[in-house]
């Protein structure tokens, strides 16, 4: 049976869509439009002074909101302004005290640092305090510099203190000593003939500085804009990790030098459109700029939804007003010919859930169980045709995901059996070897096509390798809760267990009657890697052991196993009084609710 596409799933709608668009007109279609023509002219006609009133209300309304808006965001402009001001005050008057102290004066690099360093944790918005000489060159500072490990002479503050010989503040910078986003200001030092010896600098965070305005800004809808004189962003809130240290666009830096002391509507660097405020103040921080911003659409909130509430009020008395004359005039005919129209319009547009509601004896009645009954059959074959066609695209999901498992298998066991087959081009005993290996594989192998390739139990897997060699009750103890692994770990601890069981078998503690193979295996949850596997393999009361001379393909075989394919840990060590082996894997469930740990059982 060939399956319908999508496109002709979608061309039966069409044409359906087709038959169902030529069956929505009739005769009453004509003269139902007239009528809502008429009802409609006398609805705006008594809507007229309504709308009128609403759009001056609306206006006035408007107008007053953006006045008190841009007031609000030019007045907390300058608020920050003059918060700025006292901060540049504060600065410059600690600076004073500092220039005053002779640890300063008599510019003792020793005396100075140890100076620096006892006040400045008493200035919280301070993270560093420095002198240097003229050239730039440092003196001393607060963190512990060598005398002249740096120089400012490039820094904007080191110029203009020095040039204009007074408090100067600088733009933008990344501190040299700190390395940390900052803003810096500086004191010209002269010595008692009033000439230039040195430059004394405070460093302010501007991570701190964001922090001491963001109480004036404090609600999350209005943004704050700080820049130096060359339009580089010092604060910025929101966003201050974004934008601090970048420059704004040049348009905007243009647009933002032309407004002094203004308000206006623009769209912010968040691309929100805002009412924003713009000042640049003066003295010292001339060359700042200012700006906070309201979001428009929040400022607005309220009066948006006054608007929409007289909307909403005359959408009602209109649709009361057509209503009531729809009842006067032609209350039974155009009732049930809107609701076929809208059906048909449901319809139109791809929705076949869309029924008229109409029922009864009635020519419309009839018309519309007969439109419900159409739309019904209509919906029943598109439901059909999608089902099957989601059925088909499961069953070659599911086709495709299986063919890639299978390779994936058979590539592995390939390569499982090309490693053992270059390791046994010797002798008979060579030979037997591979063979007995193939022969574990394949014991491996039928666990897993038992369930499928679902998985198979741990205990299973042990037990296929160790039964043969059980002589007595206790010469095997396996110990552990029961674990359902997932087949590539079968494979792997499979071939693991076998090449154990036959190493115990011919040198180890399964060639002398007395001895005994324990294994003990654990799963537990680890915080940095989850659930893993514990496995230990202990031999005892078998002949003396001595360590191998050299690691052998067996060994070799299992760690490469275990490590490559599980991403796991294995140890082996060979102590005098037998064999032991400890495994740590990461654990992967063969099935939801199969990996469980249960009081220890102990079987021989």
């Amino acid at each position: 049976m060939r399956l319908a596409s999508d496109s002709e799933v979608a061309q039966i709608d069409s044409s359906r869509s087709v038959e169902l668009r030529s069956g929505s007109k009739g005769e009453g279609c004509g003269e139902a439009k007239l009528l809502t023509s008429r009802v409609l002219a006398l609805v705006a006609l008594a809507l007229t002074p309504a709308l009128a009133i609403q759009g001056y209300n609306e206006y006035a309304l408007r107008a007053d909101r953006d006045e008190a808006v841009r007031a609000d965001a030019l007045a907390t402009a300058r608020v920050v302004s003059g918060d700025l001001d006292q901060l540049s005050e504060s600065v410059r008057q600690t600076l004073d005290i500092v220039a005053e102290t002779p640890a300063v004066r008599q510019r003792d690099p020793q005396a100075c640092t140890e100076y620096l360093q006892r006040i400045i944790d008493k200035l919280p918005q301070v993270i560093l305090l420095a002198v240097t000489e003229p050239n730039g060159s440092l003196l001393c500072n607060s963190l512990g510099s060598a005398p002249g490990a740096y120089s400012v002479s490039d820094r904007d503050y080191h110029q203009r203190a020095l040039a204009a010989g007074e408090f100067a503040m600088g733009g933008f910078a990344r501190g040299v000593a700190t390395e940390r986003e900052s803003v810096h200001f500086a004191q010209p030092l002269r010595d008692d003939d009033a000439r230039p010896v040195g430059v004394l600098v405070a460093s302010i965070d501007l991570s701190w500085l964001s922090e001491r305005l963001r109480h004036l800004v404090p609600q999350k809808s209005t943004s704050l804009t700080l820049t130096d004189r060359n339009g580089v962003v010092l604060v910025r809130r929101p966003d201050q990790e974004v934008w601090v240290g970048r420059p704004l666009p040049p348009e905007r830096l243009a647009r933002l030098a032309r407004d002094q002391d203004a308000a206006r509507t623009v769209t912010g660097l968040d691309g929100r459109e805002r009412v924003v405020g713009v000042v640049h103040p003066k003295g010292v921080l001339e060359g700042l700029t200012v700006v906070v911003g309201r979001d428009r659409a929040l400022a607005f909130a309220d009066v948006d939804a006054a608007t929409h509430r007289g909307i909403v009020l005359i959408l009602i008395g209109a649709a009361l007003s057509v209503a009531g004359a729809l009842v006067g005039g032609r209350a039974f005919i155009r009732w049930p010919l809107d609701r076929l129209l809208r059906t048909v319009a449901a319809w139109r547009a791809g929705d076949l859930r869309a029924r008229t509601g109409i029922a009864g004896h009635s020519e419309f009645g009839q018309l519309g169980e007969a439109f419900d009954a159409m739309a019904k059959s209509v919906q029943a074959s598109q439901d059909d045709l999608r089902a099957e066609l989601a059925r088909s695209r499961s069953l070659q999901d599911q086709q495709t995901t299986m063919l890639h498992e299978l390779n994936h298998r058979v590539k592995n066991t390939l390569a499982t059996v090309q490693a053992l087959a270059r390791q046994s081009r010797g002798g008979e005993e060579d030979v037997a070897q591979f063979e007995a290996r193939l022969l574990a594989l394949s014991k491996t192998h039928d666990l897993l096509t038992r369930d499928d390739w679902s998985g198979a139990s741990l205990r299973e897997v042990l037990e296929s390798e160790l039964g043969p060699y059980r002589s007595s009750v206790d010469q095997v103890v396996l110990v552990g809760p029961p674990v359902i692994l997932a087949p590539r770990y079968v494979l792997a601890i499979g071939m693991l267990a076998h090449e154990m069981t036959t190493n115990a078998a011919k040198y180890g503690a399964l060639s002398v009657p007395s001895g005994q193979v324990s294994i003990v295996w654990s799963v537990a949850m680890r915080s940095d890697s989850g659930k893993r596997l514990y496995l230990t393999w202990q031999e005892r009361a078998g002949p003396h052991v001595s360590p191998p001379r050299r690691q052998g393909f067996g060994t070799r075989l299992i760690t490469g196993a275990i490590k490559r394919e599980l991403d796991g840990e294995i140890d082996i060590e060979f102590c005098a009084s037998g064999v032991r082996l400890h495994l740590d894997v990461p654990i992967e469930q063969a099935a939801p609710g199969v990996v469980a740990v249960q009081s220890l059982d102990r079987t021989g």
